[in-house]
């Protein structure tokens, strides 16, 4: 897999005021994830572009927050140690979906990384 933008998440304090605004201004629906406090949107694999969702601020950070492909979580994270940057938020299983986890730059930005799950 060539490393590509996957996802992206946009961080959220107030769910009912975030998805009412990306409602309005992109004519997104976002939809609740299970139980979860987190809101897909523009998810339409039939539409050009990446997938997204709305996440409580606490789980996103201060920014939009990137995820990339990657064919090996493990040896992403190794790498990122490597270059100089470090590992943000350890590999977890996000079941039906991957692996996931973040890393931090040399710059100080946090960018996420996905694994896919085989399937």
């Amino acid at each position: 897999m060539t490393s590509r933008a996957l996802h992206f998440e946009i961080p959220i304090d107030d769910p009912d005021r975030a998805t009412a605004f990306y409602r309005a201004l992109f004519g997104w629906e976002p939809h609740q994830w299970g139980e979860s406090p987190y809101w897909n949107v523009a998810d339409d694999p039939a539409q050009p572009g990446i997938a997204g969702a709305l996440a409580p601020r606490a789980e996103g950070g201060d920014g939009v927050l990137i995820y990339v492909g990657v064919d090996d979580i493990d040896a992403a994270l190794e790498r990122a140690s490597a270059a100089g940057g470090g590992v943000a938020s350890p590999k977890s299983e996000v079941p039906g979906v991957g692996w996931v986890a973040r890393v931090r730059d040399t710059e100080g930005n946090v960018v996420g990384l996905l694994q896919p799950a085989m399937g």
